[in-house]
């Protein structure tokens, strides 16, 4: 299996860079993350895992407390959207958390055979992929 999904900056050093590039952003996404229950109304992003074998496409995403009924799923060309909320009850009224992804795929798939699952908080796509992007075996003469 392949994962598609890569870190923006490469994690060795090298003679163009300072060791310190990329911190601040890191910096910046531990502080979002962090302090994300305390901003009313923000949209939290959904952790996710893409992989591929040779047929399809794997998308496995955590929603924990995640509601079945509250999971939308959407493709529209390439783009493969998850959107979710998870209400949540507090002490003095009810809240809900949303969260959001969106990314490009790298290929076309077979939009009427995706399959969804959830499990256990873990949503599992898988995105069978279409006739022209997967290898075919040629013969030589």
């Amino acid at each position: 299996m392949y994962r598609l999904i890569r870190y923006a900056q490469p994690l060795a050093p090298s003679a163009y860079r300072s060791a310190w590039t990329g911190l601040d952003q890191e910096i910046n996404s531990l502080f979002a993350s962090a302090l994300a229950d305390y901003a009313p109304g923000a949209t939290r992003s959904i952790p996710v895992s893409v992989h591929e074998d040779k047929d399809n496409l794997l998308v496995t995403a955590e929603l924990p407390g995640v509601a079945r009924e509250d999971i939308k799923v959407e493709l529209t060309d390439d783009v493969l959207s998850l959107s979710a909320t998870r209400k949540v009850s507090g002490a003095a009224e009810d809240q809900s958390i949303a969260f959001a992804r969106s990314f490009t795929l790298p290929y076309a798939v077979q939009a009427d055979k995706i399959t969804a699952e959830l499990k256990d908080g873990i949503l599992r796509l898988t995105l069978p992929k279409a006739e022209a992007v997967k290898p075919r075996q040629i013969t030589i003469n």
